[in-house]
Order: structure tokens, then C-alpha cells, then sequence
């Protein structure tokens, strides 16, 4: 809030912007440290826990069967990129960002939400420039709330559908969306006839949906025992991503178009911002396919298996 204040009072030189980012960056990273602390010593703690004599005393040759395991053993993923993926194993929040499927998810909903978010928090201004009267700006963000709502729900219930019985990962439905997305940031910058508001119905949706997918891709591929964790870490990328492409990429590009008087009429103003959110929404169409051929064979062997062993139940 001081910022924000301060910002409207004075003008910041370049410097005092990246001051500035470099510590909300800093402040939205501490919650971390505490996580990486607590696994530590709960590492550190599953050490000494194996140096006790009461659980050393425990023949390691003559494993603990449960029920349903015939042979005492665990089903292992065929041959993938990272070998922490295997059935049944949850992630610690270090061992999940050495992987290389977190920093796919992570920068794959910086791109998502972070030009989803973008888009409606300058919203007003491109009503205006595009020469909307108050009451048509205000209506598009209500029904973005709504198109938002329907994009959350949508998203779940049609990746369920869809790895239920046609045995698609979710991932692949997260890189659908992305690319919807990407389409969505180019009718807005095409400046046509009612572009704000096909825009924004498919820009909405698919943000919304990123907010469906990622919790529910986080605890299949990472596991649920730190998956609280793992996700708030991961939704770091969207005020990261959303600062970058609303200040340095749709601010700065406003400016220079904009006037003497600071404003700007017209499909210009922002077509040029638009297109650049367009790019980052299919780079991140391109990293969710990566991810999914990824993790094509960890959903088949284990995910699949755990939900029809569960309907079975």
C-alpha cells in the first residue's frame, strides 16, 4: 500500500522500480524459508528416528506387507525424466523444486495467470481507450467474476471426464486452455467490434481454469502429504508473473503511447501489450506440452490405476 501511495505521489526513476520489485519479490518469498526450515528438520528428524534402536531392531530384509500388496512390493513408474516419480511418493517442497516437472508447472502459470490477471487489472484503462463509458467497464469486470467462477468449475469437472475415461493427463487440458488464452489476448488486441467482451469471456475462463488445474496437477504428480506447501509455493507465480506483464510490459508500452496528458484513445494503445500477452500465453501453451509428455506415463501407470482402484472401492 505504501508503494502504490508513494508511486502515485512521485515519480520513480527505472532504479527505484527494480528496488522496489526486488523486495515485494523478497517479501513474497519469506513465507518459504519457513518451509524449506520445517522440512529440514523433519528430515533431520526421520534421520535420528532411523538410529533408533527400536526401529533398527526391525529386520529390513522381511518388509511390512498391508493389505493389498500381494508381494510386498510397490509399482514403479516406467523409465521417466525424474526418477522421484513413483507410486504412492509425496515430495518434500526441496525435493519437488529440484525436479524438473515443478519449474515447468511453476512458469507455465506465470504465464497463464500472470497475463490472465494482468488483462483485468488494466481493465478500466483499455475500456476507456477503446472509448467504453463507465458503466460498460464495470459490467465487463462483474462478468469476469463470472466467467472466472465458470472457468474454476469447468475446468474440474471436464478433467475429470476426461482422465476418467479417455485417459487424458490434465495436463494436456491445462495446455487446451492456455492456447484458448492466448487466442483471447489476440481478439482484444485485434481492436474489432465487441472485442472486449469475446476477450475477456475466453481470457476469463482459461485463468479461472488455471486456478482448477494447478492444485489438482500439484497432488498427482508431487503428492497430497506437502502438497499445501508445494501449491502456495507454485502460486507465487501469479503476482510474480502479473507484476512483470502489468507494470514492465502494459504500463511501460501505455506510456509511450500515451500523451501530454497521460492518456490514450483508441485500438493502439494497447494492441502492441496485447500481443506480447498473446506470445507469453502460447509459451505457456508450449511449456503445459512438455509437461504432459512428461508425465504421459506417470498418469497411465499410477494416476490412472489409483482412480479406477478407487472406484472399485
Amino acid at each position: 500500500m505504501v508503494i502504490i501511495i508513494s508511486q502515485n505521489i512521485f515519480v520513480f526513476p527505472k532504479w527505484a522500480h527494480l528496488v522496489t520489485f526486488g523486495f515485494l519479490l523478497l517479501l513474497i518469498l519469506s513465507p518459504l524459508i519457513i518451509a524449506v526450515k520445517a522440512t529440514r528438520e523433519e528430515k533431520y528428524q526421520a534421520q535420528h528416528t532411523d538410529r533408533d534402536p527400536l526401529v533398527s531392531s526391525i529386520n529390513p530384509d522381511e518388509p511390512e506387507k498391508f493389505a493389498g500388496d500381494k508381494d510386498g512390493s510397490f509399482d514403479t513408474v516406467p523409465s521417466t525424466s525424474d526418477s522421484s516419480l513413483s507410486a504412492g511418493e509425496s515430495l518434500n517442497i526441496i525435493e519437488a523444486m529440484q525436479s524438473v516437472n515443478f519449474w515447468l508447472l511453476f512458469v507455465a502459470m506465470s504465464c497463464g495467470m500472470g497475463s490472465g490477471l494482468a488483462t483485468i487489472n488494466n481493465m478500466s484503462q483499455i475500456g476507456q481507450s477503446f472509448g467504453y463509458g463507465t458503466t460498460k467497464i464495470n459490467t465487463l469486470v462483474s462478468l469476469w467474476s463470472i466467467w472466472n467462477f465458470l472457468g474454476r468449475f469447468g475446468a474440474g469437472y471436464i478433467s475429470d471426464i476426461l482422465l476418467r475415461q479417455y485417459g487424458w493427463p490434465r495436463p494436456l487440458l491445462m495446455a487446451i486452455t492456455l492456447a484458448a488464452m492466448a487466442g483471447g489476448h489476440v481478439i482484444i488486441a485485434s481492436g474489432l467490434v465487441g472485442n472486449l467482451y469475446i476477450g475477456t469471456i475466453l481470457v476469463g475462463i482459461c485463468y479461472g481454469s488455471q486456478w482448477s488445474l494447478m492444485p489438482t496437477i500439484t497432488s498427482e504428480i508431487f503428492g497430497v502429504l506437502h502438497m499445501g506447501t508445494i501449491f502456495n509455493t507454485i502460486s507465487i507465480a501469479s503476482p510474480v508473473g502479473t507484476y512483470i506483464l502489468s507494470v514492465w510490459i502494459i504500463g511501460y508500452i501505455y506510456d509511450k503511447e500515451a500523451g501530454e496528458d497521460s492518456s490514450c484513445f483508441g485500438a493502439h494503445c494497447f494492441m502492441v501489450s496485447f500481443c506480447i500477452l498473446a506470445f507469453v500465453s502460447f509459451l505457456g501453451f508450449v511449456i503445459s506440452l512438455i509437461l504432459f509428455f512428461r508425465t504421459r506415463a506417470f498418469y497411465n501407470s499410477v494416476v490412472l490405476r489409483r482412480l479406477r482402484h478407487s472406484v472399485r472401492l
